[in-house]
């Protein structure tokens, strides 16, 4: 159930006063989505804590937003897919520290079976940060969990941060999850450049979408997310290549599509693409749902 303190905060929000008021937002708006999922007697993934931390106001959101429930599935295929290459790449290359950037809301370093020995760097703006800590006061991390208060906008104090971690780290995995589209271009490989200076950052997992993808969002709720300052930004044509002259190489990429098909969370009404391509010609299907297929995904990057 909703905290009573995030409950008087809904109730005093002013009706003229937009539902996502700032970025960190974004973040109550997808733990409501795990918690959906983790409520599923099916669930693919499990977060006991997203429905606490997402909170009245995140439940608002997700009541207000158009298409705001059926919009779920992708992100729960994206935390269920980020969870397994974490898995993965921290057993695989031995890391030692993974340095999660926008973490959010996100509880993984609770709620995954990680090494006890690991260590975890959550990096947020300092309002979500604390109030993460706050509803999450009385929970035991798996490993040992660090807390930075940052504007990952202030270059100076990032790179401060990075060169920090990455003398006190032998294999860094970095975590961009929510962050990227948020960001321009410019802005993506500037942060690109900064993560690749470091040489025990080894290995970034991240997300990708495509200018149609990136084009749909700002379409369905650019007006919420720029009254939240908050506007999308990023969703190159050249995929997961935008990487490669910041440093960046794709070592493995998991399409949004095929991996819901997976995990059996295909969107409602994908039959519908279905009997439109039949109305195409083969060339034009073939294209048309390796486009589709490739809209978006998430990515393992490895060093160049």
């Amino acid at each position: 159930m909703p905290d009573a303190s995030s409950m008087l905060e809904a109730e005093a929000r002013p009706a003229s006063q937009p539902v996502m008021r700032n970025i960190s937002d974004t973040a109550r708006w997808v733990a409501v989505y795990r918690a959906m999922e983790t409520e599923r007697p099916d669930a693919i993934f499990r977060d006991p804590y997203a429905r606490r931390l997402a909170g009245a106001r995140g439940e608002e959101i997700v009541r207000t937003l158009r298409r705001g429930r059926s919009m779920a599935w992708p992100m729960i295929v994206r935390t269920a897919v980020i969870d397994e290459l974490i898995m993965r790449v921290i057993e695989r290359d031995r890391i030692d520290l993974v340095l999660n950037l926008a973490a959010g809301l996100d509880a993984r370093p609770f709620r995954l079976p990680l090494p006890s020995a690991l260590r975890w760097v959550d990096v947020d703006l300092p309002g979500i940060l604390a109030y993460k800590a706050e509803h999450m006061a009385s929970e035991t991390p798996r490993c040992t969990l660090e807390t930075v208060p940052l504007d990952l906008t202030d270059v100076a104090a990032r790179r401060a941060l990075f060169a920090r971690l990455g003398s006190e780290a032998r294999r860094v995995l970095v975590v961009t999850e929510g962050l990227l589209a948020y960001l321009t271009p410019e802005q993506v490989g500037a942060l690109a450049t900064d993560l690749h200076a470091q040489p025990s950052f080894h290995t970034w997992v991240t997300e990708i979408a495509s200018p149609r993808i990136l084009r749909m969002m700002q379409r369905t709720y650019g007006k919420q997310l720029s009254a939240a300052n908050a506007p999308m930004h990023f969703g190159p044509a050249e995929g997961g290549e935008f990487f490669r002259p910041y440093g960046w190489r794709v070592a493995d990429s998991r399409w949004m599509m095929d991996e819901a098909s997976r995990l059996n969370r295909m969107m409602r009404g994908a039959w519908i693409f279905r009997v439109i391509g039949l109305f195409a010609t083969p060339r034009q299907r073939a294209r048309r749902q390796e486009e589709w297929r490739k809209a978006s995904g998430m990515l393992e990057l490895a060093r160049v």
